[in-house]
């Protein structure tokens, strides 16, 4: 069963191949057919569809105003309080460690 199963993946690897060599060049073909056409419209220059800002009215801002910041330098201390650990809950595992120890 092992050999059967061999021969189907080498098959399918090779058809696969051989779809990839025809498909690659019948999509080159179209490529080239349409590149050609679109250098002949000119519809290859980068700035075909696009129109200059002069002729859109485009108008950068000359002046800005300026950002106004507050400048506040009193330190910020954090409002949350430190939590206790639980002593309980931690003798209960320090305890747990010495009676495996001990065993």
């Amino acid at each position: 069963m092992l050999r059967l199963t061999q021969i189907i993946r080498n098959l399918f690897l090779r058809f696969e191949g051989l779809f990839g060599v025809l498909f690659q060049s019948i999509s080159n073909f179209f490529g080239n057919l349409f590149g050609f056409f679109a250098k002949f419209f000119g519809f290859s220059q980068s700035g075909y569809f696009l129109e200059s800002d002069q002729v859109q009215g485009v108008k950068q801002a000359s002046t800005k105003r300026p950002i106004e910041t507050n400048r506040d330098n009193t330190a910020k201390i954090p409002a949350t309080n430190r939590r206790r650990s639980n002593a309980k809950l931690d003798d209960y595992y320090l305890n747990m460690a010495r009676n495996v120890k001990k065993n």
